[in-house]
């Protein structure tokens, strides 16, 4: 029985030791972490409040209810979408090829850093929904807890895709346009910023192609409390499916590098 959980305890011990490795490296730059969630909480400061004038579009909905959920997701997209460019430097420097030689699971070398990625957005996270309820927004404290799990599962996803990305381009010339191509039209149609509902009709109907939409609409409804609706279960589903997914991708390009 012992032997038959070596592996896992071993993936474990080790992705501990990759996560330490890279969270000491991050907390010596603890100023990258706050402005990390400068940009968003500029969103809440700078636009957030020309959104209470509209409340009536929102389908009666709290503005704030609309833009935090938005916003939080948006923290996700973009906060774990760049972790690729680390990867980037760290092949570049020569981590990587000296970790090969080591006795790493090699699952580890994925899931430290993912951890690490997924721990700082976290605490942006949280910082955000705190400047948040401090100019307004109102929520269930259940509703604000589902909304959050929902946000750091969809880093976790975006953080591993990123992380195959940037082993597939292995450059910052070719990884920052290919990344700019697919997260801005990411954000533009799923709502982020303005419900979709607000959209043209040809518009809203290219957006329910985005997965992002989904667990948008998702954060939205557990901050409004609406637990049991559709949304919830939709944006549940499809935040799991892309971790399983991203996780698998992740996972196989980091054994098929680092064998």
């Amino acid at each position: 029985m012992s032997s038959s959980w070596t592996p896992v305890t071993r993936t474990a011990r080790d992705t501990g030791l990759i996560f330490r490795r890279h969270l000491r490296q991050t907390l010596r730059s603890k100023v990258a972490i706050v402005f990390g969630a400068v940009q968003p909480l500029l969103y809440l400061v700078l636009f957030g409040p020309l959104l209470t004038r509209l409340t009536g579009a929102f389908g009666g909905a709290d503005a704030w209810q609309v833009f935090v959920p938005g916003v939080l997701v948006q923290l996700a997209l973009f906060g774990a979408g760049f972790v690729g460019f680390g990867l980037i430097a760290d092949l570049r420097s020569g981590v990587i090829e000296r970790l090969r030689v080591t006795p790493a699971s090699r699952v580890a070398l994925l899931l430290g850093r993912v951890l690490r990625d997924t721990l700082v957005l976290t605490v942006q996270a949280v910082m955000l929904v705190a400047a948040g309820l401090a100019m307004g927004l109102r929520a269930p404290a259940a509703g604000l807890a589902a909304g959050l799990v929902l946000v750091v599962l969809l880093a976790v996803a975006i953080a591993s895709l990123s992380y195959v990305l940037a082993l597939m381009t292995r450059s910052e010339d070719a990884f920052a346009p290919l990344l700019s191509a697919v997260t801005l039209p990411l954000m533009l149609l799923s709502g982020m910023l303005l419900p979709m509902s607000m959209a043209p009709g040809w518009l809203d109907v290219v957006s329910h192609f985005t997965p992002f939409r989904y667990v948008v609409e998702a954060v939205r409804a557990a901050f409004r409390g609406d637990y049991a609706s559709a949304a919830v279960a939709e944006g549940a589903a499809v935040t799991v499916a892309l971790l399983v997914v991203s996780l698998a991708l992740g996972t196989r390009r980091f054994r098929r590098e680092n064998a």
